[in-house]
């Protein structure tokens, strides 16, 4: 009888302090550790000394362990004697974090799994850039967004969500198509005042955030030198950040806008 269980972590956004109760507990029980490239160093010293941990890191273009491979590690390692396997993703697995895929390749070998949610990088990175998703009277929805596509497929981008003002998009990994993504909300209708934020290493001691608008995003983006991991919030409720930004982890060190104010 095989005993192997795979647990499927969500590790939050980046700051260790937004791990749940149970993500913690499982990684500090953990025989073994297979991790994404973003979780934070800080949640990757977690781990007890003595741990197996094995990087499947994957970035915009370069798969250094392809999904398939992850997939098969993850089975290998449940059916040869590992009875504790916590594959740890950063934000919420069931996110734009292709946990529903290793989940089915698990259930398709029998091997038994949890899911333990996290706390998802829109949330948490407009929250620590003190941007609410959403706002009575301004803002009554928000629609979760990739802004990429596997083999670097074109995007296929829900024009309704982005004509709709009143809603808050929330575009994970988008720098590499941000211009792609910018031209489809303006042609679909969006004001090209409409306040944009770029949120880099949000919830982390790196975490700056650059507001904008979504006419002058591209070129102020660039600008700035964004890097990735990076939070694209395009919404009215962006301009709750100049009251609200209450994150200061490096005074100063905040991306401004080209005008060197914030909206």
């Amino acid at each position: 009888m095989n005993n192997s269980r795979v647990y499927l972590v969500g590790a939050g956004p980046g700051d260790p302090d937004l791990l749940t109760v149970k993500a913690l507990r499982l990684i500090k029980a953990a025989d073994v550790v297979v991790y994404d490239r973003l979780v934070s160093e800080t949640i990757i010293n977690l781990i007890p000394s003595g741990v197996a941990k094995i990087y499947a890191g994957k970035a915009t273009g370069r798969h250094p362990l392809p999904q398939e491979e992850i997939n098969h590690l993850l089975i290998n390692l449940a059916t040869k004697g590992h009875r504790h396997i916590v594959r740890l993703k950063g934000g919420d697995p069931f996110i734009f974090g292709r946990g529903s895929e290793e989940a089915l390749a698990l259930a398709r070998h029998g091997i038994t799994y949890e899911i333990v949610p996290g706390i998802t990088s829109a949330m948490a990175c407009a929250s620590y850039a003190g941007i609410p998703l959403t706002h009575r009277g301004l803002a009554d929805g928000v629609h979760f967004m990739t802004g990429h596509r596997r083999e670097n497929k074109p995007l296929e981008i829900d024009q309704a969500a982005l004509r709709d003002p009143s809603c808050t998009l929330a575009i994970y990994m988008g720098l590499g198509n941000l211009e792609a993504i910018v031209n489809a909300a303006l042609d679909a209708g969006r004001s090209p005042i409409t306040p944009a934020a770029v949120i880099e290493r949000g919830t982390t001691l790196d975490q700056q955030c650059l507001i904008s608008s979504l006419a002058d995003l591209v070129n102020d983006t660039h600008q700035a030198g964004v890097q990735p991991p990076a939070m694209i919030v395009i919404g009215e409720v962006v301009r709750f950040a100049q009251i609200l930004d209450w994150f200061q982890p490096v005074p100063g060190k905040a991306l401004q806008q080209s005008s060197g104010k914030r909206i």
